[in-house]
C-alpha cells in the first residue's frame, strides 16, 4: 500500500509519526519524572509522619487523640509491645477524624518496619495509601498519606500534555503538508513537464518541444538539479528530433526525386528492348534471352521505382481520393485476379452482407492485390487462401487467411518494415520488392484504418480494418 502513496504523503505521515513517537517519548517521561518528584516528597511526608507519631507527646505511652496534631490526609496507627492498638485513626482532608477498621490494621501491621515507604491498597473511603512504619519501644508505629492528590496532579498533566501535544501535533502535520507541498511543486511541474512532452507523437509529425521545467530552484539544490537536467534533457531531445526531420526530409525528397528521373530510363530501357525485338534480324538463344531480362528487370524496378515515389507521397502526408468505396465487390475482384495468376491455390471468399468504405479504391485494391500476392509468392502449392468481411461495431474488417507454413517469430515485428523479407518462413516463388506490405500499412493507415497480421505454422491471418462509411 505504502508504494502507492505520493512522496507527498509518505513525508508528511513519516514526519507526523517521528513527531508523535518523539511526543510520546517526551511525554511519558515528563510523567514519570514528575510523580517520582511527587512521589519523593510524599515519602518524606510519610516519615515526618512516623518520626512525629513516635516523637514526644506521640509515643505509644499516649492514648488515641492524645499525640501531637494529625494533619490532613493521614493516617496513624501505633501498636504498643502487647499488641494492642492505641492510635488508629485518618484525618480526612475535611478535618474528619475516621478510625481504621480491622482489615486496614492488619494490613498496615504486614509493612515491614525500618523500610522505604510502600503503597498499600486499604480500599474503603482510604483508597491507595503511601505508608511507611518504624519500631520504639517494643510499639510500632505507622504513619500513611493519601495519593489521591498525587494521582490527581499526574492525571491532569497526562491531560495537558495530551491535548497540548495532540494540538501541536495537528498543527504540525499541517505546517509540514504545507511546507511539503510548497517544496514538491518545483517537482510536479517537472513530472506534469515529462507528462506533456511523453504525451506529443514525437515519432513523427512536428518535432517542436516547447515545453520546458522552469524550476526557479538554486541549481544547487536536488529540486533544481532535477529542473536544470530535465531542460538539457528536453533540448537535445529537441535538436536530435530536428536533425531526425532533416534527416528524413531530405531522403524523402531524394527519393522522390530519384523515383521519378527514374521512370524516364526505365520506360527508354523497356522500349529499347521491346524495339530490338520487334526487328526481323536474326538473334542466337542468348540474345533471346539478354532481351527477356532486360525486359523484365526494367519491368521489375518500374514497379519498385513506383513503389518508393507511392511511399515518398503517403511520408509526405499526401491525400488520397476520397469517395465510396463498394468492399465486397473489390474483393471479389481481388481474389478473381489472384485465381487467376495462379490456379494452384485454394482462394475462397466470403463477403457476406453490402458494406462500404470511403477512400481511393485503386490504392484499397492495391492493398488486397498485396495481401493476396503475398500469401500467393511465400505459400506452396495447394495452400489454401480465404478472404472475408466482416462487420465490427463501426468498422469492416477484410481478413486474408492462409493455412501455409507461418512467419517466422523473429520476423513478425518488422514484418511492415520496408524491405523486410520472410524467405526463411515461407517459401518463395518468385522475387518482390519487400515494399508490399509496408505500402499496404501506409494506405491502410492514410485511410484511418489498421493492417495487422497474426501467424503461426499452419495459419496466417492478416486483418485489414476500415471505417464503415457514414
Amino acid at each position: 500500500m505504502l508504494r502507492s502513496w505520493t512522496l507527498r504523503r509518505r513525508l508528511v505521515v513519516g514526519v507526523a509519526l517521528l513527531a508523535l513517537v518523539a511526543f510520546l517519548v517526551a511525554g511519558v517521561g515528563t510523567v514519570l519524572a514528575l510523580r517520582a518528584s511527587l512521589l519523593d516528597r510524599l515519602d518524606e511526608d510519610v516519615r515526618m509522619g512516623v518520626m512525629l507519631a513516635g516523637g514526644p507527646g506521640g509515643g505509644p505511652s499516649q492514648g488515641p487523640g492524645q499525640g501531637p496534631e494529625q494533619r490532613l490526609g493521614t493516617l496513624q496507627l501505633v501498636v504498643d509491645a502487647s499488641g494492642t492498638p492505641t492510635t488508629a485513626s485518618y484525618v480526612a482532608d475535611d478535618g474528619t477524624t475516621s478510625s481504621l477498621t480491622a482489615t486496614q490494621i492488619e494490613r498496615l501491621l504486614e509493612v515491614t518496619a525500618d523500610a522505604d515507604p510502600v503503597t498499600v491498597d486499604l480500599g474503603g473511603t482510604l483508597g491507595t495509601m503511601r505508608v511507611a512504619a518504624a519500631e520504639q519501644d517494643g510499639a510500632t508505629i505507622v504513619a500513611g498519606q493519601s495519593m489521591d492528590d498525587l494521582d490527581a496532579t499526574s492525571g491532569a498533566l497526562v491531560g495537558i500534555l495530551v491535548a497540548v501535544m495532540g494540538g501541536t501535533l495537528v498543527l504540525l502535520a499541517l505546517a509540514i503538508g504545507w511546507l511539503v507541498r510548497r517544496s514538491l511543486q518545483p517537482l510536479e511541474r517537472v513530472a506534469a513537464t515529462a507528462e506533456r512532452v511523453a504525451a506529443r507523437p514525437l515519432s513523427e509529425g512536428a518535432v517542436s518541444v516547447p515545453e520546458r521545467a522552469a524550476v526557479d530552484e538554486d541549481p544547487r539544490t536536488e529540486v533544481g538539479r532535477v529542473g536544470a537536467s530535465l531542460d538539457r534533457l528536453l533540448d537535445h531531445v529537441e535538436t536530435s528530433l530536428t536533425a531526425r526531420q532533416a534527416s528524413e526530409e531530405r531522403l524523402r525528397r531524394f527519393v522522390a526525386d530519384a523515383s521519378h528521373e527514374l521512370r524516364t530510363p526505365l520506360a527508354s530501357v523497356r522500349g529499347y528492348a521491346q524495339l530490338a525485338r520487334a526487328e526481323d534480324a536474326p538473334r542466337t538463344a542468348t540474345q533471346e534471352r539478354a532481351l527477356d531480362r532486360i525486359e523484365s528487370e526494367a519491368s521489375r524496378m518500374g514497379v519498385l521505382v513506383d513503389d518508393l515515389l507511392l511511399l515518398a507521397r503517403l511520408d509526405a502526408g499526401q491525400s488520397l481520393r476520397d469517395e465510396p468505396v463498394d468492399l465486397p465487390l473489390l474483393v471479389v475482384d481481388a481474389v478473381g485476379d489472384a485465381h487467376a495468376v495462379d490456379p494452384s491455390h485454394g482462394w475462397l471468399v466470403d463477403v457476406g452482407d453490402p458494406v462500404q468504405v470511403r477512400g481511393d479504391e485503386a490504392r484499397l485494391r492495391q492493398v488486397l492485390a498485396n495481401l493476396l500476392a503475398n500469401a500467393r509468392i511465400h505459400t506452396p502449392a495447394g495452400t489454401t487462401v480465404q478472404t472475408s468481411i466482416a462487420v465490427e461495431g463501426a468498422d469492416a474488417v477484410v481478413t486474408v487467411v492462409d493455412d501455409g507454413p507461418g512467419i517466422a517469430p523473429e520476423l513478425l515485428p518488422r514484418l511492415f518494415d520496408r524491405f523486410a523479407r520472410g524467405d526463411d518462413a515461407r517459401t518463395r516463388t518468385e522475387g518482390s520488392t519487400g515494399l508490399g506490405l509496408s505500402i499496404s500499412r501506409a494506405i491502410v493507415e492514410a485511410h484511418g484504418g489498421t493492417l495487422t497480421v497474426e501467424s503461426a505454422p499452419g495459419r496466417t491471418a492478416f486483418a485489414l480494418r476500415l471505417p464503415i462509411a457514414d
